[in-house]
């Protein structure tokens, strides 16, 4: 059979593209609240987009004004969004794993179409999106809605579509001889150049400069023909950046992941036996999670992004008392919310040890809150060097916030990870420890709850009083923790846990 390139290619990944997920859809297990949970979605973005332009002042007042300045730089800021969570990723969400990949004759443009159609299912591309369809609404208010709406949209698949292909070359890269250090390098002198922008006071004048200013400028207020001709660039651009990012995706391809190679061919020397029961457990989770690429690349955007905002923002420690809970209900995502995935088929073997349930069951809570807690004290580290030192109080609020969102996110992942095991081989870089819809809704919930946790410890620690956080932080805490225990004790249930092995070792 003729095995030339023809444009049948790209017929044929747009076909497997969808039957991947027509069989992704097929294996959902509930789908009563699949559909629910589609819907909300829909509903919510909708609303989003509508409801702030029919709030009173939109589009007229002073307030509308100053967010209609500040339109040109959330254009931006979604495009780093899209393109740090791309390339962190590896070149995005995989619709289907690797291992299931290998058998099917499916090509890298199917691959690259899949990342794209997963991209929204992320909580910062959601948040972003949203915050941008809100922000424009209120800006331009109900008279020129639909048009500016249009072109945002647009806008919004531009950027996906453009950090796709961006997270391909870095992925491409990645996989040369020496692509890892260089990569590494690129990043860091990209951070530099932004701090030195921001230490000599340029980053402003630069964001001022962008060519996002022109095209608010044709979607919310200028001429018809003005906002014609944006809108046929940006869909002639949204065109041709999906097709680009195929080209990458196959560069990509042709080459073996390096990263993920080189960690799991690694030869690791033996170290002295623990000498206890729980330290051997511990130590064999520690390893599986810091060995592991995606949660060391996961831990490095957690850790260091939101640090870096609040550094080039200059927030004090009372705003900074909000930051642990977001990235530690971030790290929660990487494998946090179906912990027991870690161990595959291993899972097997696990279950064979001579070791209590309960210290099983101690180590994967032990080793998930570290995690969680070098995220956050990275975190605290890099936002609070222009801070200053913090009093009493503010040191307080930390302390309680830092161990309150802990147990929050720890008890809740582990209560998930016992309700809704799902087989996942964590290897690669682009897996996710639950399905993407699933994982909306795990993120959802954790950033709500550890928002109000923390924006509830940032007023008290405005208090001059340092007790009152602590003595705030004791039913919070008291509370994960019954509900922790709780989930010890189904745990230590045999029928539970062996429902949980089969189904991650499957």
């Amino acid at each position: 059979m003729p095995t030339g390139r023809s444009w049948t290619d790209a017929a044929r990944a747009v076909a497997d593209t969808r039957a991947l997920l027509a069989f992704r859809a097929g294996a959902v297990r509930r789908r009563a609240p699949f559909r629910l949970a589609v819907g909300v979605l829909a509903l919510a973005t909708l609303a989003v987009a509508v409801g702030p332009a029919l709030v009173p002042g939109a589009g007229s007042s002073d307030r509308a004004f100053e967010v209609l300045v500040l339109l040109p730089t959330t254009l931006v800021a979604l495009v780093l969004v899209a393109v740090v969570s791309a390339v962190a990723s590896g070149g995005g969400r995989e619709l289907i794993a690797r291992d299931a990949a290998v058998v099917h004759p499916l090509s890298p443009t199917t691959d690259h179409l899949g990342a794209l159609l997963l991209a929204p299912l992320n909580i910062a591309w959601l948040l972003q999106a949203w915050g941008l369809l809100g922000a424009t609404a209120y800006a331009v208010g109900p008279e020129r809605l639909l048009p500016a709406q249009v072109g945002v949209a647009l806008w919004v698949a531009l950027a996906t579509s453009a950090a796709q292909v961006v997270a391909w070359c870095v992925e491409t890269v990645r996989r040369l001889r020496h692509g890892p250090l260089l990569v590494r390098a690129t990043t860091v002198g990209a951070i530099g150049a932004v701090l030195a922008l921001q230490v000599t006071g340029s980053l402003v004048p630069v964001l001022d400069r962008v060519p996002t200013v022109r095209l608010v400028v044709a979607l919310t207020g200028g001429a018809d023909r003005d906002w014609a001709l944006a809108v046929v660039s940006l869909t002639a651009a949204v065109l041709a950046a999906v097709v680009l990012g195929a080209v990458p995706a196959h560069l990509a391809a042709r080459r073996a992941p390096r990263d993920e190679l080189r960690l799991e061919s690694g030869v690791h020397e033996a170290r002295p036996l623990s000498r206890t029961v729980l330290g051997a457990l511990v130590r064999t989770d520690r390893a599986s999670v810091w060995r592991a690429v995606p949660m060391r690349r996961g831990l490095a955007v957690l850790a260091v992004g939101p640090g870096l905002v609040a550094l080039l923002g200059a927030l004090d420690w009372a705003q900074l008392v909000v930051l642990p809970g977001l990235v530690a209900s971030g790290g929660a995502l990487l494998f946090g919310v179906n912990a027991w995935c870690l161990d595959g088929r291993g899972g097997l073997w696990r279950e064979s040890l001579p070791v209590r349930p309960d210290q099983v069951f101690l180590a994967r809570a032990v080793v998930l809150a570290e995690f969680l807690l070098a995220a956050s004290l990275t975190t605290i580290v890099l936002g609070g060097l222009r801070s200053g030192r913090p009093d009493a109080g503010e040191a307080s609020a930390l302390l309680a916030v830092l161990v309150v969102v802990t147990l929050q996110v720890v008890g809740a992942s582990m209560r998930w990870s016992l309700q809704r095991p799902y087989a996942v081989d964590l290897r690669s870089a682009r897996a996710t420890p639950a399905p993407p819809l699933t994982m909306v809704g795990y993120s959802v919930r954790l950033a709500l709850s550890t928002t109000v946790t923390g924006l509830l410890f940032s007023g008290l620690a405005r208090l001059d009083d340092p007790a009152v956080c602590l003595l705030a932080a004791v039913p919070f805490a008291c509370w994960s923790t019954a509900r922790l225990l709780r989930t010890a004790r189904r745990w230590s249930d045999p029928v539970e846990r062996a429902r949980v092995v089969v189904a991650v070792s499957a």
